[in-house]
């Protein structure tokens, strides 16, 4: 069971990280960066764009999703 949760969270981390790489390449993606820059320059705010959300967390859910399905059990 631990395995098939792995493959899933490292499924879903891959979809997130390339959802934010394309989202980042995109005119969408750099009028966000654009916009979060002027934003924090105007009131100090610690904003981040949402692509950076979005690759943060696959990366984050690959690294678990590949612990559980390396780790041995029993």
């Amino acid at each position: 069971m631990i395995k098939i949760v792995g493959l899933v969270l490292l499924i879903v981390g891959g979809v997130l990280v390339f959802q934010g790489l394309s989202r980042k390449d995109s005119l969408l993606g750099q009028a966000a960066e654009v916009g979060t820059q002027v934003a924090n320059k105007v009131d100090g705010g610690g904003r981040v764009a949402n692509h950076v959300v979005k690759i943060g967390g696959g990366a984050v859910l690959i690294v678990v999703g590949g612990v559980l399905l390396l780790r041995r059990t029993g």
